[in-house]
């Protein structure tokens, strides 16, 4: 059975987001439901992978074994709800630093296709940001979703202004799970 992929970003879908960014497991607080999101979607045959920006890296804000501890917690949390992310992608650059792993570019799902065989047509974009979308359309996921929770709309005018449109807007990861599982498959994914 060939698995189908959705890809995550974290800071506002799987978390709350912050302003000063996430620089200690301690500032890591799931939004309601995003473990059981995950989970629900592992039991029905999607594999998750964690696409996320993570310039607090780049910055010096946060040290890499800081932000593997922040990873842990979460990663702790999804497996007590009974999922699993199979794989995290981050990029640790700031915007300045012009790479190709940066959302919006798409190189982390480039490097997650690669590594894991995954067939693009079959997957997923989940975020709460523009940068998320573009990342996922010009990777060429065969569907994305935005959801409300952390920056969501506020992205949604950003699209809006750039004549880009996410697959769904969704009011949180919950709902883009049982939206996902509801639609599945889609008219463009094969069969």
């Amino acid at each position: 059975m060939t698995e189908y992929t959705v890809f995550l970003d974290r800071d506002g879908v799987i978390n709350h987001d912050s302003d000063a960014y996430i620089k200690h497991p301690d500032e890591f607080y799931f939004i309601a439901k995003s473990p059981d999101a995950i989970a629900f979607l592992n039991a029905k045959g999607f594999q998750v992978i964690l696409i996320t920006n993570q310039s607090a890296v780049g910055r010096g804000m946060i040290s890499g074994s800081t932000l593997d501890a922040v990873f842990k917690k979460m990663n702790h949390g999804v497996e007590q709800a009974g999922g699993r992310i199979k794989d995290i992608f981050f990029c640790p650059h700031t915007p300045d630093q012009g790479c190709d792993c940066r959302k919006p570019e798409p190189g982390m799902i480039l490097q997650a296709a690669k590594r894991h065989n995954i067939d693009l047509k079959k997957s997923i974009m989940i975020g709460d940001s523009a940068k998320d979308i573009e990342c996922g359309k010009s990777a060429g996921c065969a569907q994305t979703i935005l959801v409300k929770t952390g920056n969501g709309k506020k992205a949604m005018a950003v699209l809006t202004k750039k004549g880009i449109a996410p697959d769904f807007f969704a009011k949180d990861l919950y709902a883009a799970a049982c939206w996902i599982t509801a639609n599945f498959p889609f008219d463009n994914m094969d069969s």
